[in-house]
Order: C-alpha cells, then structure tokens, then sequence
C-alpha cells in the first residue's frame, strides 16, 4: 500500500532488456535505504527491488506492466517519481493507493495559473474506469484531487511544491502518464454494472 505522496525523484541510469521483461536501474536518494526485495512504487507502478548498489536500485517490469504503464517508453535520464511503501503507523497524508495502475492516459493541456499549473489529462472510458469530481486520482504515482470530471478526461492543479519535487515539471501536451484510479471507486463502480 502507498499513499500517493512522492518521496523523491530518481533518474533512470540504465535499462536492459530480457525477454519481455525490462530491468530498469534507478539513481535516487532514497535507494541507499532499501533493501532486495522491498515493494517501491515507480510511476505508481508497485515494483520489487532486485538489485541494490551505492546509490542506485533495480527493479524487473515484466511484460503485462509494460503494456498498462508509460514504463515501457522511459528512457535513460528520465526522472521517475518514487514511493517506498506506507507505514502502518503514520498518517494517510494522501489516499490508499496500491500500486496497481489501470490504464495510461495523455496530457491534453496544460495551463499555467498564476503560480500553479492545471493539467488536463484524456483516457480511454471504454476500459471502464470513471472519475468523480473531488474524488481521488494517482496521476505517475502523486495523489490528486480531481477537478472537473467529465466521461473520458479530467483536470488536477499542481502546486509549485509538487511541480518542483516531481517529474510533473517534464509533463507537457502529449506526454503519456500512468492512473491508477481511486479503489473504492472501482468496487463501487463495478457492482453498479452488476
């Protein structure tokens, strides 16, 4: 479990190919601390650590996550947001997030705001998956609230800490991005299609 609150950024170092899987290496502050086989969210992708070195940790994306995920497309350089696992003894600071991401989605717009920044993000509805407005989004991992909900597209506003600490500040027009839409939401939303 996570919650949607990004503890750094880490640029990818290296990435390897085997098979249908994608090593991926990744240079952060915080992977000095993990361990092998720690559960990290990457994107808001929940990965298992494989590898570890001074400052850099590996993680194995198999084939099923390259195809619901903008991993697959995420180039040497490429900062990528980061999540250690949630502690059960401390505060939800965002919302439960599991890891899971649902679909992708494309940034259709970007605006800036006077000292903030909104981001209209557009996916695929026939997947199923719905918004709501105020309701919970994981957008590349970072808990958001959603802002004007409509049936295949919906808008976030990002503050400057969130832009600056994120790979937000590298997401333009046309960029892909990961979702993972809120749980209860997807329970809910599937029992009313009972």
């Amino acid at each position: 479990m996570f919650t949607g609150i990004i503890e750094a950024a880490g640029v990818v170092s290296a990435l390897r190919k085997e098979g249908g899987n994608l090593h991926i290496s990744i240079s952060s502050p915080v992977s000095g601390e993990l361990k092998i086989d720690q559960s990290v969210a990457h994107n808001g992708v929940c990965l298992t650590v494989v590898a570890l070195n001074d400052h850099s940790h590996t993680v194995t994306a198999i084939e099923e996550t390259l195809s619901k995920s903008n991993l697959g497309s995420l180039k040497e350089g490429d900062l990528v947001n980061l999540e250690r696992c949630m502690l059960m003894n401390g505060r939800l600071d965002g919302h439960i997030v599991q890891g899971h991401v649902d679909q992708t989605a494309v940034c259709a717009d970007l605006k800036e705001m006077d000292g903030s920044w909104m981001f209209t993000f557009q996916y695929d509805p026939s997947v199923g998956n719905i918004t709501v407005e105020k309701g919970s989004i994981t957008v590349n991992g970072v808990s958001l609230t959603v802002v004007n909900s409509q049936d295949d597209r919906f808008l976030v506003a990002i503050i400057p800490y969130t832009f600056e600490h994120t790979n937000f500040r590298h997401i333009k027009p046309g960029i892909t991005v990961n979702l993972e839409f809120d749980i209860i939401g997807k329970y809910v939303a599937k029992l009313f299609r009972r």
